[in-house]
């Protein structure tokens, strides 16, 4: 499987929260591959985004939605869960990351099932912090290339056609609820995959 190129990364967040529906993230661990492919995603830019971390200006948890898009942005939330994301913006905005909200597991299911300790498949990466406790994925991750055969990036998967993306409000947040930035597709999409 083709690895997803930094241009990818480099256009409007909105587009590459779109676009990477269907692609697989990939994590290695121990020798190990694990991945799964991304159903949902929202996207997050700057200043015209009132909801994103970086809205306020850089700091030293938000620093890699400044930097080099095609990197993992990882944050720790409500003191007890982790959450990645993709830098991705066009020269417009010198800011902006999509989260990464859910996944259909491909490889590793018995290790993502030891991860969640559950094995109701369905519910192992079926949202943000589910899908990094399944793939390991904390704060060692942050800034990592995700163009680049790593401990976590990203390769081609399922061509996604426009009409089949739901767009809808973003889950969890106050601020920009009128933003119609939750991009999934159905999992029934994926069944033969």
């Amino acid at each position: 499987m083709k690895i997803i190129p930094r241009s990818f990364y480099n256009q409007d967040t909105v587009d590459v929260a779109k676009n990477l529906l269907g692609k697989v993230l990939v994590r290695k661990i121990n020798g190990m591959t694990i991945s799964g492919i991304i159903s949902e995603t929202e996207a997050y830019r700057y200043k015209d985004d009132p909801a994103s971390h970086s809205f306020g200006g850089i700091t030293e948890r938000n620093k890699a939605m400044f930097g080099e898009v095609g990197r993992a942005y990882v944050y720790f939330t409500y003191g007890m869960h982790y959450c990645v994301n993709a830098v991705a913006k066009d020269e417009k905005h010198d800011a902006g990351a999509v989260l990464i909200r859910s996944l259909i597991p491909k490889n590793g299911l018995e290790f993502m099932i030891k991860q969640r300790k559950t094995n109701i498949v369905e519910n192992l990466t079926n949202g943000p912090a589910k899908l990094t406790k399944s793939l390991k994925i904390t704060k060692k991750q942050y800034g990592e290339d995700l163009t680049k055969t790593s401990r976590l990036y990203v390769v081609d998967g399922v061509n996604v056609k426009s009409y089949i993306i739901v767009s809808k409000p973003r889950i969890g947040i106050k601020k920009a609820v009128d933003y119609l930035w939750n991009f999934s597709v159905p999992k029934s999409y994926f069944m033969n995959y």
